[in-house]
């Protein structure tokens, strides 16, 4: 076999998952698919390029028809009818699956991606976890002695698996001396040992599938889902998915993304903080007109984030698809009752918003944010399971209402640009030391947070951005410094073994994809060289 797995054991019963029928499929997904991923791929580069030369993007000429015909997606079977609450967190350990799904949320997004670091310990745990729980049998037992286990007084989240993006790569699994693609494995992984006894549950395979930046991508995931069904003998359509829309391109084929998927899809997702990223990310060279306040000013009223959420409800709903809402990052803290009443107000009016807007659903990152959610959209439904019936017709977006960044109001500050590499560099530690979300100053931080601080420095700097609370104009000179003050400060806040292991490391790799005349693409992408 051509394919090799440099460290088969990473945590017990591993090799009850790295068994040699699963990673034969995974080194036949591989090797039907691997092409055209890195096809996809260079396709990105090319057309980001192109966008940065005219600070444009539009909807395809070549797609009108699919945007003006009528169709619909296959219809979405009975657990995935009703998702007004979905709770969103890793899958590793097995604690942190079993409090999501004793939760109270009807949907899990059992997350292998931006909230989980993709240590090879946490990748084969997931898998475990999510099959330990498909067959009822997840429990976990605590350093001082506490149990967890699944609730039987009332039903189960519905799991939905998040799969890492097409860029990332397994290092852990070479296939012909190359990694595997990290998307393939992880699915891969859980396809071969948890879609059966989903099946007989009557409770899945169901994903969620990030980054995409267009249809064609898209049409990747089908083809992996029709061969995947045929090699383990599952009727096509079986697996559902849903989409997040969480890149500016995307935005712009969200009929066409849903056409391609419309055997197996079930919804899109508004990923609000992937998206500011990417709009960041790909017009970071195209002018003053892309560059935008500080992070915490953005808000999803900001006119060019109401176009983009506004479509994605009448797309949907044209297409007999769910609308998700995005994650509010404001969480509780059980020891500040004073905070945790401010974070409850702040998602009640991020979810109201959406349920008023026609979300059928929206994420919440915390246990005790549930009720919040789910009152805001009993309150919207009634005794209906979603809001399919709402088709907004009133909405017409344009490619300028979609690109207007210039709309956001607010202003970019010294203060600003310093929470942006204090946060960038505690996230980036936290991953680095096996955690993919972490609460920072009562808000949730996860890859996508931490891939927006650190590209808004790195725009700032190359467009010269004048600073509006002190005057002074971002430089590389001034980041090094402001970076070597944070850093400090972070140095006074975790003990001094973590900061050398994590915490050092993270702020030199900030520095240097910071500073870098060129862009890197995506943070996790170095970092990963750093996991062991």
């Amino acid at each position: 076999m051509a394919i090799h797995v440099t460290d088969p054991m990473p945590v017990p019963r591993a090799d009850g998952i790295l068994t040699p029928a699963a990673l034969t499929f995974i080194e036949q997904l591989h090797r039907h698919f691997a092409g055209e991923r890195r096809a996809r791929l260079a396709a990105r580069r090319e057309r980001r390029l192109k966008a940065a030369r005219t600070g444009r993007l539009g909807f395809l000429p070549e797609t009108a028809h699919i945007r003006a015909d009528d169709w619909k997606v296959a219809p979405a079977p009975e657990p995935l009818q009703d998702r007004r609450v979905e709770m969103t967190g890793p899958a590793s350990p097995a604690k942190m699956a079993i409090n999501a799904l004793n939760s109270g949320a009807k949907v899990w997004l059992a997350d292998m991606e931006d909230a989980s670091s993709p240590h090879w310990g946490n990748v084969v745990d997931s898998i475990l976890n999510l099959r330990d729980a498909a067959r009822g049998t997840l429990s976990s037992t605590g350093p001082e002695g506490k149990e967890y286990r699944l609730r039987t007084d009332a039903p189960l989240a519905v799991v939905v698996t998040r799969p890492r993006g097409w860029h990332m790569d397994e290092r852990h699994i070479l296939i012909d001396g190359e990694p595997a693609i990290g998307a393939l494995v992880d699915f891969g992984l859980h396809f071969f040992h948890v879609a059966k006894p989903l099946i007989e549950s009557g409770r899945g395979p169901y994903y969620y599938l990030p980054k995409m930046e267009s249809h064609l991508e898209a049409r990747l995931w089908n083809e992996v889902f029709v061969f995947a069904q045929d090699y383990l003998g599952i009727p096509q359509g079986t697996i559902r998915a849903t989409v997040l829309i969480e890149t500016i391109p995307a935005a712009f084929e969200m009929d066409e993304i849903l056409y391609e998927l419309r055997d197996h899809a079930s919804g899109l997702n508004a990923g609000r903080w992937d998206y500011l990223f990417s709009i960041i990310k790909y017009f970071r060279d195209a002018g003053e007109q892309f560059t935008l306040p500080d992070r915490a000013s953005v808000a999803m009223t900001a006119p060019f984030m109401r176009a983009y959420t506004e479509l994605l409800v009448k797309t949907c709903h044209a297409r007999g698809a769910f609308a998700m809402g995005g994650m509010a990052a404001f969480i509780p803290n059980r020891r500040d009752p004073e905070t945790t009443a401010a974070a409850v107000e702040k998602v009640r009016a991020d979810k109201t918003r959406e349920a008023n807007d026609g979300f059928d659903g929206s994420w919440v990152a915390h246990p005790d944010l549930v009720s919040t959610c789910r009152e805001v959209f009993d309150a919207a439904l009634g005794d209906r399971p979603n809001q399919l019936d709402r088709q907004r017709p009133e909405v017409a977006v344009t490619a300028e209402q979609l690109l207007d960044v210039a709309s956001a109001s607010g202003e970019a500050t010294e203060a600003g640009l310093r929470l942006n590499l204090y946060v960038a560099v505690a996230y980036t530690a936290v991953w680095l030391s096996g955690n993919g979300a972490v609460a920072i100053h009562n808000l949730m931080e996860d890859a996508a947070t931490a891939e927006i601080s650190r590209s808004q420095v790195w725009q700032q700097i190359h467009n010269g951005v004048v600073l509006a609370d002190t005057g002074n104009t971002v430089t590389r000179e001034l980041v090094e410094r402001l970076l070597g003050e944070e850093t400090e400060r972070l140095r006074g806040e975790v003990d001094a073994e973590a900061f050398e292991a994590y915490y050092a490391p993270a702020s030199r790799l900030i520095a240097d994809i910071c500073l870098s005349e060129d862009y890197t693409d995506f943070l996790t992408t170095p970092a990963y060289e750093l996991v062991g």
